[in-house]
C-alpha cells in the first residue's frame, strides 16, 4: 500500500472520543499507514509522572510515531485550554512542515473545541455561544463510534490492567511529593488508589470506584462531543480504513 506523498496534507485530522474507546490505539495505526504525527489532546496526559493512572501510552506502545502533547507540566503547574491551543497548533505547523500528517486525539473537550473553533483567549474577548457554531476548515473530525457495554467492558479491563502495572507504586511515589488537593491529582484517579493504599477500601473496591468514575467522565465526554454535528462516528474496527479511503477530506 503506498503512501501518500509528502507536503499532500491540507487539514489535520481530529479523533476524539470518550475515555477508552480505543483512540490512541486507532491514531498509531493510522499514522503508520499515512506518516502521521499525534499530538494528544488530554488534560490528564500533560502530567509529568503521571502515566499508568492517565492511561498514556507507552514508548513501546508509541513504537516510532511522534508523540506530543505528553508529559508537558509537573502537577503542580497550571496548564490551561489557551496554552494547550498554542501548543498544538505550533506542532500541527512544524508537523505539517515536515510533509506529515498532524493527527490530534483525545478526549478532553475543551481542548479539542480550543482548536477546531480557534477559541479566543484574550482577555478583552468574550466567548459566546457561537464560537462553537463553525469548524476551522483546516481540521477533519471524527469519532470512534462505540456500543456502551463494550465500553463498559473496556473501561473495567482498563481498571484492572492498572493495578498489573503498579498503579499503587506510582501513587505512592506521585503523593511523597504532591499532594491530593491539586487540581491534577485530584481529577484523575489517584485519591482513590491512595485510599486502598491507607486500608479505607479494598483492591475489589477501588476497582469498582475507578471504573465508576471513568464511566462518568465517558457519559459527559459522549455528552460534549455529541454537540458538534461535525464528527463523523465510525466504529473503532473500521475507522482506519475509512481515513484511508478518504484521503482526499485531508487533502482539500
Amino acid at each position: 500500500m503506498t503512501r501518500p506523498t509528502k507536503q499532500s496534507w491540507q487539514k489535520t485530522l481530529v479523533i476524539v472520543g470518550p475515555t477508552a474507546s480505543g483512540k490512541t490505539g486507532v491514531a498509531i495505526e493510522i499514522a503508520k499507514r499515512l506518516g502521521g504525527e499525534i499530538i494528544s489532546a488530554d488534560s490528564r496526559a500533560i502530567y509529568k509522572g503521571m502515566d499508568i493512572g492517565t492511561a498514556k501510552p507507552t514508548l513501546e506502545e508509541q513504537g516510532d510515531i511522534p508523540h506530543f502533547g505528553l508529559d508537558l507540566v509537573y502537577p503542580d503547574q497550571r496548564f490551561t485550554a489557551a496554552d494547550f491551543k498554542q501548543y498544538a497548533e505550533q506542532k500541527i505547523a512544524e508537523i505539517l512542515g515536515r510533509g506529515h500528517l498532524p493527527i490530534v486525539v483525545g478526549g478532553t473537550g475543551l481542548y479539542v473545541d480550543a482548536l477546531i473553533y480557534n477559541y479566543n483567549f484574550s482577555p478583552e474577548v468574550k466567548s459566546t455561544k457561537s464560537d462553537r457554531e463553525q469548524v476551522e476548515q483546516r481540521f477533519y473530525t471524527v469519532g470512534i463510534k462505540t456500543d456502551r457495554g463494550e465500553l463498559r467492558e473496556r473501561i473495567h479491563l482498563r481498571a484492572l490492567q492498572m493495578f498489573d502495572n503498579k498503579i499503587v507504586q506510582e501513587t505512592k511515589r506521585l503523593a511523597a511529593t504532591y499532594d491530593f488537593s491539586l487540581q491534577a491529582m485530584r481529577s484523575n484517579i489517584y485519591p482513590i488508589v491512595w485510599q486502598m493504599i491507607q486500608g479505607e477500601l479494598t483492591r475489589e473496591q477501588a476497582i469498582q470506584k475507578i471504573e465508576l468514575d471513568d464511566w462518568h467522565l465517558a457519559k459527559r465526554q459522549l455528552t460534549w462531543f455529541k454537540r458538534n454535528s461535525s464528527i463523523t462516528w465510525v466504529p473503532r474496527d473500521e475507522l482506519c480504513d475509512f481515513v484511508y479511503k478518504n484521503l482526499a477530506l485531508l487533502r482539500a
